[in-house]
């Protein structure tokens, strides 16, 4: 029963991601200003976070661990600004999500979460050592980005669809699979990660700040006044938080790759729901993005079913 609830939570942790791309999707539509919606969603993180590590000893003890290694040069001073690639992710995340729909974005994204994974996992960016490219990893992988295909394949050579806007999904997906291995690295010498969310949130707002400033000055950008009415379009940064926590509790019990699964199951079944009930303007939920959600969720228990049992078999040994 502990784990069916388990389970459950992680379920719902994905439905949160995808609820958290509709808050950040239609704060930009609304906006007119990607950037500045994903400055605020990044801002409203930061600020719940920094107020929780005021009253939290375990991240301060978690800055000074982290500290401490990299003055050991234990980890690269370089690694710590990974959440700068969190808040370009969520920049694009922010802008197209209006344009393709919940539904489309998640399975781009995830496709390129499956096609960056190969690469970190065999350099050994995550910190825990170069890891084969197996004939099963490479499939899933290959299944997740046909996928893609699949899910807008009604829609190609229509008006109706932004090409870029879907390459632009894969390659946010690709971002925030580095970012995550990069975290792996961060978390492992915090030792806590509430920590590293911290961290993340300071360098991935500091990062669209810089940015939205350059754009001011040097691009003619006009930043617009933030929308009143729909509160909800305001609680990207506050579900991000929330994520966080319930992943850095589940993930202790049921373990990062099992965790994922079900998370995706969530993730995909949540974006199909939220452009069918509550969809952005001109999405329309086909046969086609149907079959491309079942062949996302398929790619992903091919790529991490096995291993999967295999750590189980290891744990119970």
């Amino acid at each position: 029963m502990h784990h069916r609830r388990l389970d459950i939570l992680a379920a719902i942790s994905g439905v949160m991601i995808a609820l958290q791309a509709r808050a950040n999707g239609e704060l930009s539509h609304l906006l007119g200003n990607g950037l500045q919606a994903a400055l605020v969603s990044f801002g409203s993180g930061l600020i719940i976070i920094v107020v929780v590590s005021l009253f939290n000893p375990a991240i301060k003890h978690g800055i000074r661990s982290l500290r401490q290694a990299v003055s050991r040069r234990e980890i690269p001073a370089w690694t710590l600004f990974a959440g700068m690639l969190g808040g370009s992710a969520i920049a694009v995340q922010t802008k197209i999500v209006p344009l393709v729909g919940i539904a489309i974005y998640s399975v781009a994204s995830i496709a390129g979460q499956s096609a960056t994974s190969l690469i970190v996992d065999r350099i050994g960016l995550t910190g825990g050592g170069k890891k084969e490219i197996t004939p099963r990893r490479v499939t899933a992988a290959a299944v997740t980005v046909f996928a893609v295909f699949i899910s807008v394949a009604d829609r190609l050579g229509g008006a109706s669809l932004s090409i870029a806007a879907v390459l632009l999904g894969v390659l946010a997906g690709g971002v925030i699979g580095f970012q995550r291995a990069l975290n792996g690295q961060i978390n492992e010498h915090s030792q806590q990660s509430f920590t590293t969310s911290l961290l993340n949130f300071i360098m991935g707002t500091s990062f669209l700040f810089i940015l939205l400033i350059g754009s001011l000055i040097f691009g003619g950008m006009k930043l617009s006044p933030l929308p009143a009415g729909q509160w909800w379009i305001y609680t990207g940064g506050v579900i991000g938080v929330i994520y966080i926590a319930f992943t850095s509790t589940i993930v202790q019990h049921l373990g990062v790759l099992t965790f994922t699964l079900i998370s995706v199951g969530g993730q995909l079944l949540g974006s199909l729901l939220i452009d069918l009930f509550s969809p952005t303007e001109g999405v329309q939920v086909s046969i086609y993005l149907v079959t491309g959600i079942v062949l996302t969720y398929l790619g992903v228990l091919v790529g991490g079913v096995r291993n999967s049992q295999l750590k189980r078999a290891a744990t119970e040994k």
